[in-house]
């Protein structure tokens, strides 16, 4: 079980390192937008948007590699991975399937993690 949750850590937070860096410092082509998600993109892109979380991605990518910290990296990419499908199913459901794999991948790992979100959860009475 060890070894399938690092494999699925390291297979969560390439993607978010790599496409994190990308956001702050392109070196991969962007494909052509059109539509609704093009005007998203744009106006997200020429307001210095995608430099905040192209940080927020790589941080949470570093954070997954490394392994220590784990939990913190999950609780960051949890809203993320949430915009991600809502962007997905709403403006560009053809690429749907990466983003819910990712999301699964998230899951898995809050599930193998659990007892660090454990409190959280618990009821307290003060």
């Amino acid at each position: 079980m060890k070894i399938v949750i690092v494999i699925v850590r390291v297979l969560l937070g390439l993607p978010f390192l790599i496409f994190g860096a990308n956001a702050i410092h392109p070196f991969m082509p962007m494909p052509p937008m059109t539509g609704d998600s093009g005007t998203l993109l744009t106006i997200m892109m020429h307001h210095g948007w995608f430099v905040f979380i192209g940080a927020l991605y790589a941080i949470a990518g570093i954070l997954l590699l490394l392994g220590r910290y784990v939990p913190v990296a999950l609780v960051l990419l949890g809203p993320i991975l949430v915009v991600i499908l809502l962007f997905h199913v709403t403006l560009s459901p053809k690429e749907l399937a990466f983003p819910i794999v990712l999301t699964l991948f998230e899951v898995f790992l809050i599930y193998a993690y659990w007892p660090a979100f454990r409190g959280i959860f618990a009821a307290k009475v003060i």
